[in-house]
């Protein structure tokens, strides 16, 4: 099996772009927002050294009366750890795409269980359901589209479970999750806001420690640094201690 990603098919998607309409994660306290786009950055390939925070506004929300407006990630980064590929990108309804991505090149198998390493379950109901499968030629196109213009970070997991991409999914929230052990290879979902501040009641050594120990079964892995729940900086240098050799 070829782990490598192509970047010619992942480029053509993921170039860079502003979404201006109220859909998707701009959908959210549209009509309420003074700002009314966010940006997808471009993605390249790299390694966590690469992360930067951007200068572009990636979510937008009215959180107690009050405009949020958090700067995304310079650019997404896709690289290779002990052969495994991973995806590292901001807001979280990016995996969908990834996810599909991965499966449509052969990249892991369909019907391996998700493991979700998250602050929040991301198991909201989406208000569309996909109206594709992965048998369609024009498959990306519509994963893309649904991706970023339908789906937001709330609810991209269970249009995964719908289509049968994963046969199961163990969702990972609090300290008792984290003794959970897995059988054989998984996909990795991890959400940087597991060492938001609010987390810190889990060690985050000890985090790190099984983070790591779950990824070493992983045939392949999504990271989201969410902008609205987590400080990209602080984000970004977790990222570079669970992936340092």
């Amino acid at each position: 099996m070829d782990r490598l990603p192509n970047m010619e098919i992942l480029q053509k998607y993921y170039s860079g772009f502003l979404i201006s309409r109220p859909v998707g994660n701009n959908a959210f306290s549209f009509d309420k927002r003074v700002n009314k786009q966010i940006y997808v950055p471009p993605l390249v390939e790299g390694s966590p050294s690469d992360l930067a925070v951007g200068y572009h506004i990636a979510f937008s929300e009215i959180d107690e009366g009050i405009e949020f407006n958090g700067l995304g990630l310079a650019q997404f980064i896709v690289f290779r750890w002990h052969d495994v590929p991973v995806f590292i990108f901001d807001n979280h309804n990016h995996a969908f795409f990834f996810w599909t991505y991965g499966l449509r090149q052969g990249l892991f198998s369909p019907g391996l269980p998700l493991v979700h390493v998250d602050q929040h379950s991301d198991m909201w109901k989406p208000h569309i359901w996909p109206a594709f499968s992965l048998r369609d030629d024009n498959l990306l196109d519509q994963a893309f589209a649904y991706t970023n213009f339908t789906i937001n970070v709330g609810n991209f997991i269970k249009p995964a479970l719908h289509l049968n991409y994963f046969s199961d999914i163990t969702i990972i929230t609090g300290s008792i999750d984290f003794e959970l052990t897995f059988d054989g290879p998984i996909v990795f979902d991890l959400d940087m806001d597991v060492f938001a501040p609010v987390m810190d009641y889990i060690g985050n050594p000890y985090k790190i420690d099984v983070i790591r120990r779950w990824m070493e079964q992983a045939a392949f892995i999504t990271v989201a640094t969410s902008p609205f729940f987590m400080n990209q900086p602080l984000a970004i240098d977790f990222i570079r201690k669970i992936f340092e050799e």
